[in-house]
């Protein structure tokens, strides 16, 4: 009786001194080329790809990119309403820091999938959370129709409120930081991709969310 002898086709051989491995269709999203190889740390294009390919690669890439906090924040959504008791042991299981999970999702239940504008990116709805509805609509409406970017929109909310329409000013808040809290709060604005102000608005805002509505984080006295 002969033994069944299986043929590997698959190149295994190293690449830059990585131990890179294709993946094949198995592991490899379907917009990508063949040939190329995917890693947690990079991606290997071949050199032969064109330059239509390069460009549709691109676009993939940054749809997934603007969509991943969308899908984190509706990830947190769900193991919030259906696992309320165990959702944030299961994150913290993870390599997910919860904080900025919990920013993503409260910015996701400020706006319901039908309120989301696909053109523009999450930080652009970032901007907004804090607004009224209709105000977060007109705006994403607005920065849609013109092409702003996140930035211009900010500075566009910002000269907005400024002028305030005959309406009274928001009272400055003056607040003495030490240097070392001051620099972790910058690196944690920066690794959000938001200035200082806009970063501890949001952290605020969410905690309030989270204060006052005792049911966004009932796990946390369950855990």
């Amino acid at each position: 009786m002969h033994a069944h002898r299986t043929t590997v086709t698959e190149d295994r051989r190293p690449i830059n001194g990585n131990n890179v491995e294709p993946h094949g269709d198995r592991g490899r999203p379907k917009f990508l080329p063949p040939s190329t190889r995917t890693k947690q740390t990079g991606l290997i294009i071949p050199g032969d790809v064109s330059v239509d390919e390069w460009r549709e690669i691109g676009n993939h890439i940054i749809v997934i990119a603007n969509s991943s906090a969308w899908w984190l924040g509706d990830w947190l959504i769900y193991g919030q309403d259906h696992y309320p008791d165990r959702y944030k042991r299961a994150v913290e299981e993870t390599s997910l820091d919860y904080q900025t999970l919990r920013n993503y999702a409260w910015i996701a239940r400020r706006y319901p999938l039908h309120r989301r504008h696909a053109k523009l990116s999450f930080q652009h709805h970032a901007e907004l959370a804090s607004l009224p509805d209709e105000q977060q609509d007109e705006w994403l409406s607005r920065a849609e129709k013109s092409g702003w970017s996140r930035n211009v929109l900010r500075t566009k909310v910002r000269a907005a409120k400024n002028v305030g329409n005959g309406t009274e000013k928001a009272p400055k808040l003056n607040m003495r930081v030490a240097p070392e809290q001051r620099r972790r709060w910058q690196e944690a604005a920066a690794a959000a991709d938001q200035d200082l102000l806009s970063w501890m608005m949001l952290v605020l805002d969410s905690a309030a969310s989270s204060t006052l509505d005792p049911a966004w984080d009932d796990a946390d006295g369950n855990d």
